[in-house]
């Protein structure tokens, strides 16, 4: 299998009607930490939320009717199974989707949604491509994979020819790397019209199977461990995608779980803009090392269907990465007044209390002890030093755990 430049126009103009031809934006405080200019290619308002409507629509837009017939099955965490699922809908395909136990609940919903049905399988997007392949395998339905197929990896590129047609003069394009099909198609679009372009792929720590098999020269499998971007967690490079990011992709570089909050706070802070943990993965890598990017760059902000509840805990973990959040145990006397005078302390210093918990009978306490778990919003590292400075001048016993 391969993917040619002319493969991507063809499935550009078969997502005319379909995809939307999302925006970038400039983000003022990238391009004040990298030096020069910074756009944001907004695929988190594409359709079905994320980029995987384009792949998966050209994908079974080239089905035939008796595949179509057959019905379509595929695996995903979530995006791609929204894709697939819409993708379905519009020729008219029934659709069955595997997702990991766990999966985020609004992508569960908004995949029924589309009129897939929703089957759970495994821990992860690899045991849940297991049981899809299985699936397709025993009724005959046509297996759509998330990323090792030509017309994804050429469906994804549309992306790229929309960079280098929004931002001619870009120097370097940021992209978030899971199996590989997005930096695959964005690369080999943007290099075909733009060679000099430099194309930097993005992994998450913890699911970082590309660096790795690129040292090797070949596809190498990892046990991704938990991550917040799930949308990216792929164990294994794509057999098709591995030598098209090895040409394309300059370097993949990878980030780590509190890069990924800090960005996606900033992006919702900053920018207005509701990405995932997998969608900021580009952002993240810039925070890291704003430096090593030639601009003027394009982020791509891959998806934007983020639970809410994870959203909350992310935010609160970027806060903290932000060095904004303090969250520790203190110890002080267990006497009348004493509690007022920490808080009194707090208040003179400008922390403001998130939230507060008095223990005062636990094996770990001496008789004429108490203990308060704190949490503080503060105005920044400087701040946060400041505080627990003061608070150890003060005589009290800070814990962190």
């Amino acid at each position: 299998m391969s993917v040619t430049y002319d493969d991507v126009v063809a499935a550009r103009e078969l997502l005319a009607d379909i995809a939307v031809r999302t925006p970038v934006v400039r983000s003022h405080v990238l391009s004040e930490t990298v030096g020069g200019p910074v756009l944001l290619k907004c695929e988190n308002i594409q359709r079905s939320g994320s980029f995987k409507l384009r792949g998966a629509y050209v994908r079974l837009a080239r089905l035939s009717a008796e595949e179509c017939a057959r019905g379509v099955v595929a695996a995903s965490a979530g995006n791609h199974a929204q894709g697939v699922a819409l993708a379905a809908d519009a020729v008219g395909a029934k659709s069955v989707v595997f997702m990991p136990n766990g999966a985020p609940l609004p992508k569960v919903a908004a995949t029924r949604g589309y009129g897939a049905d929703v089957v759970f399988a495994g821990q992860t997007v690899d045991a849940a491509l297991a049981g899809a392949r299985q699936r397709a395998e025993e009724s005959g339905a046509v297996f759509i994979h998330p990323f090792d197929h030509p017309d994804i990896v050429a469906g994804q590129g549309t992306i790229g020819l929309e960079i280098v047609e929004q931002c001619p003069d870009v120097r370097t394009i940021v992209v978030a790397v899971g199996g590989g099909g997005l930096a695959a198609g964005i690369g080999l679009a943007a290099k075909s019209v733009r060679p000099g372009v430099k194309v930097i792929g993005v992994q998450a720590e913890r699911a970082a199977a590309f660096p790795a098999s690129l040292a090797a020269g070949h596809p190498i499998a990892v046990e991704p461990s938990s991550t917040m971007a799930d949308g990216i967690a792929v164990g294994r490079p794509g057999d098709l995608t591995y030598p098209l990011v090895a040409e394309y992709v300059d370097q993949v570089v990878t980030v780590t779980e509190e890069s990924l909050s800090r960005a996606l706070l900033l992006c919702l802070e900053r920018s207005k803009l509701v990405v995932e943990p997998a969608g900021v993965a580009g952002v993240a890598a810039l925070l890291d090392h704003p430096h090593a990017f030639e601009p003027p760059v394009v982020v791509v902000l891959s998806g934007g269907n983020i639970d809410p509840l994870l959203l909350s805990k992310v935010l609160r973990h970027g806060l903290i990465a932000a060095g904004r959040y303090l969250a520790f145990r203190i110890r002080l006397p267990d006497r009348p007044g004493a509690l007022a005078v920490l808080l009194d302390e707090l208040a003179d210093m400008g922390a403001n209390v998130q939230d507060i918990v008095h223990e005062r009978m636990a094996a770990r306490l001496h008789l004429d002890e108490a203990e308060v778990l704190l949490q503080l919003e503060t105005r920044g590292p400087e701040h946060c030093d400041d505080v627990l400075g003061r608070l150890r001048a003060a005589g009290y016993t800070l814990i962190f755990t």
